[in-house]
C-alpha cells in the first residue's frame, strides 16, 4: 500500500473485487438468504396489485356488484400491508446481514493494521487509515444492504413490469420501451461526469481528513504557538476545494434526475394519449389501462434506482480496492514458521548493526556491543545519534538492514515478535495512556495477577499516585491520560513496565520530561526498578546515568567510547566534552 492510492483511478466494476467480497457473506448466509426470499416477495407482492384493480374495475365495478368488488378491495388492502411488512422485514434483515458483515470486515482490518511494523505507519498518515476503517468500511455496507440487494430488486422488478406490460397490451409495452435508448443515453452520460466528480469529491475530503486529525491531535501546539487563523485558512483551502467538487457532483445530479423524470413523463403522457384512445374506441377496458399505468411507473422506478445503485457500486468497489490492498500488504516484520523460545535471561547483543530508514541516509553503522543479563547500560549522545533506533531494532519494530541483534543469545528475527517484547518493559518519554481504569492501563490485557501489580506500583513509586486517586486502581483514566500530570504518567508507566516482571527493562528518556521535585521521586523508583534486571536508559541528562555499570556513547550513528562514568571522564574524550557542556549549562541555570 502506497501513499498514492488515494490519487488512483476508480473503477466502477470489477468482478474479482466483488467476488472476494461476497466471500465474507459465506458466514452469514442465513440473514443473506433471508434478505434475497423476502425481496423476491416484496415484488411479486407490488406487481400483484395492478392486476388486482384490473380485476376490480373490469369485474365488479363494470357488473355493478358491491359484495365482489368489497372482495377485491380487501385482496388489494391485504396486498398493500404485506408489502408494507415485507419492506420493513426486508430493510432488517438486509441490515442485520449487512452489517454483521461488515463488522467482521471491520475488524479484520484493525487485527491487520495491529500488525503492521511501525515502517507502515511512516509512510502512510493515520488520517488516511481512518479513513479505511470507517468511510470505506461503511461503502461496502451500504453495498450490500443498498447495493445489491436494491440492484438485484430493481432488475428482476425491471423484467416483471416489462412482462406484465407485454401480457396486458403489446402495443403500449412497445411504447414504452421506446424511450430506452433515451434514457440510457442520459444514464450513459451522467456515469461518466459522475465518476469523475466522484473521484474528485472523493480526494478532496480524503485531504480534509487527514487534516482534520492532524490539527486535532496538535491543538496544544497549536494554541500554543497562536497558529488558530493559520490553521484555519489552510483548513478553509481544503474545506473550499470540498465544497466545490461537491457542487460539481450536486451539478451533475441536478440534470440527470430531471432529466429521467422528463423522459418518463414525456413516455407516461404519450401513453395516457394513446391508452386514451384504445379505451374511447373500446379496445380496451379502463381497468387494463389504470393496470398498465401502475406497471409503467413500476417500470420507471427501478431505472431511476439502477443509475444510483451504479454510484453506489462505483464507491464500493474504489473502497474495497483500497480496502483488499490494504490487507494484502504483507506485514514486513512477522513471526517465523517456527519460532525460538530461549529462557529469558535478560541478555542483548548487537553484531555490526547498520541501520538506514530510507535506504540511503546511515543511521547507525557497524554497531556492535553485549550486555549482560543483569547489566545496567545506558547509551548517550548528541541528538539524532542513534539511540532510539537502537531501541527500536532491539525491539524489532523495525529490522536492522545489516548485522544482528540479539536477545538472550537468539536473534530478534527468530523469536515471534509479540513474544519477543514480552521480555522488555518499556518506558518512554511520551507517555500513552489509553482511556480505561488504572489497572487496565497498567495490565494492557496481560494476565497480570493483583498482588503482582500491587508490587509494580510500590516498587515504581505509583502506589502513591493511585492512593491518591478517588477511586483507586477503578480511576477512569481518560484519553491519554490528560487529568494526570507529566510525573504522575510517569510514574504509572513504570508500575505498567514492572506489571509483568519483565527481565529487561528499557528507558528511552524515561525523566526528561518530570520537574525538579518529581525527578527524585522517579529516579528513587528508577533505582527500585532496576534491581536484579538488566537495564538499557537512553538519557540526555548524564547526571540519570552515573550509576550505570557502563555508559555507551554514540555519534553520528557510531559506537564511539564504551566505560564507566569515571573511565569516559578519564578519556576526555565525547563523553567528557558533553558532561562538562551540560554540567555548565546545569551550573549556570542554578546560578540564574
Amino acid at each position: 500500500m502506497s501513499a498514492h492510492d488515494e490519487d488512483e483511478a476508480e473503477k466502477s466494476y470489477d468482478g474479482k473485487l466483488l467476488r472476494r467480497f461476497l466471500g465474507y457473506v459465506g458466514p452469514h448466509w442465513a440473514p443473506t438468504a433471508a434478505t434475497f426470499a423476502v425481496t423476491l416477495v416484496h415484488i411479486a407482492a407490488g406487481l400483484a396489485s395492478p392486476f388486482v384493480i384490473r380485476a376490480a374495475l373490469d369485474g365488479p365495478v363494470a357488473a355493478g356488484d358491491p359484495a365482489g368488488l368489497t372482495r377485491w378491495a380487501a385482496l388489494f388492502f391485504a396486498l398493500v400491508a404485506l408489502d408494507g411488512v415485507l419492506e420493513t422485514v426486508g430493510h432488517y434483515v438486509s441490515n442485520l446481514a449487512g452489517q454483521s458483515i461488515i463488522s467482521d470486515l471491520r475488524g479484520q482490518v484493525f487485527s491487520h493494521l495491529q500488525k503492521m511494523p511501525v515502517s507502515f505507519y511512516d509512510r502512510n498518515p493515520v488520517g488516511r487509515l481512518l479513513t479505511r476503517v470507517t468511510g470505506d468500511v461503511e461503502n461496502l455496507a451500504e453495498l450490500f444492504t443498498s447495493g445489491l440487494v436494491g440492484m438485484l430488486s430493481s432488475v428482476v422488478l425491471l423484467a416483471a413490469a416489462v412482462a406484465g406490460m407485454f401480457y396486458l397490451d403489446a402495443g403500449l409495452a412497445l411504447m414504452t420501451l421506446a424511450v430506452v435508448p433515451f434514457l440510457a443515453a442520459a444514464t450513459s452520460l451522467f456515469r461518466k461526469h459522475a465518476r469523475r466528480t466522484y473521484s474528485e469529491s472523493r480526494k478532496a475530503i480524503a485531504a480534509v481528513t487527514s487534516y482534520l486529525n492532524e490539527s486535532l491531535g496538535g491543538v496544544k501546539t497549536i494554541q500554543t504557538f497562536r497558529r488558530e487563523a493559520l490553521c484555519l485558512g489552510r483548513f478553509s483551502e481544503r474545506n473550499d476545494a470540498h465544497l466545490e467538487k461537491a457542487l460539481g457532483a450536486a451539478f451533475v445530479y441536478s440534470f440527470f434526475w430531471p432529466g429521467i423524470e422528463f423522459i418518463s413523463t414525456a413516455a407516461t403522457a404519450l401513453i395516457l394519449w394513446h391508452g386514451g384512445g384504445e379505451i374511447l374506441q373500446g379496445r380496451m377496458s379502463f381497468g387494463t389501462f389504470l393496470a398498465f399505468w401502475h406497471l409503467v411507473r413500476k417500470f420507471f422506478e427501478p431505472i431511476q434506482e439502477l443509475a444510483e445503485k451504479y454510484n453506489i457500486l462505483q464507491a464500493a468497489m474504489a473502497s474495497s480496492e483500497r480496502l483488499f490492498k490494504l490487507l494484502d500488504t504483507v506485514p514486513a516484520i512477522a513471526a517465523p514458521a517456527s519460532p525460538a523460545r530461549p529462557p529469558r535471561r535478560g541478555a542483548v547483543e548487537f553484531r555490526g548493526v547498520s541501520h538506514s530508514y530510507d535506504g540511503k541516509t546511515p543511521v547507525l553503522s557497524d554497531v556492535s556491543f553485549k550486555v549482560e543479563p543483569g547489566e545496567k547500560v545506558a547509551i548517550v549522545g548528541y541528538t539524532g545519534a542513534g539511540k532510539t533506533t537502537l531501541l527500536s531494532l532491539l525491539l524489532r519494530l523495525y529490522d536492522a538492514e545489516q548485522g544482528s541483534v540479539l536477545v538472550d543469545g537468539v536473534d530478534v528475527r527468530e523469536h515471534d515478535p509479540v513474544e519477543l517484547r514480552r521480555r522488555f518493559g518499556m518506558v518512554f518519554q511520551d507517555v500513552f495512556l489509553f482511556s480505561g481504569t488504572v489497572s487496565e492501563n497498567l495490565r494492557l490485557g496481560e494476565d497480570v495477577s493483583p498482588e503482582m501489580l500491587e508490587r509494580a506500583a510500590r516498587l515504581s513509586r505509583a502506589d502513591r499516585v493511585i492512593a491518591r486517586l478517588p477511586q483507586g486502581w477503578n480511576t477512569p483514566v481518560h484519553e491519554r491520560g490528560a487529568a494526570l500530570s507529566v510525573g504522575e504518567r510517569q510514574l504509572l508507566s513504570f508500575a505498567r513496565a514492572l506489571a509483568a516482571d519483565p527481565p529487561i527493562l528499557v528507558l528511552d528518556e524515561a525523566t526528561s520530561s518530570v520537574d525538579a521535585e518529581t525527578e527524585g521521586l522517579v529516579q528513587e523508583a528508577v533505582e527500585s526498578m532496576l534491581e536484579g534486571r538488566t537495564a538499557l536508559i537512553v538519557a540526555h541528562r548524564l547526571a540519570t546515568v552515573r550509576k550505570a555499570d557502563r555508559i555507551l556513547v554514540m555519534h553520528h550513528g557510531r559506537l564511539r567510547e564504551e566505560g564507566s562514568h569515571e573511565e569516559l571522564l578519564k578519556k576526555g574524550g565525547l563523553y567528557e566534552k558533553l558532561y562538562r557542556l551540560q554540567w555548565g549549562v546545569e551550573k549556570n541555570g542554578a546560578k540564574g
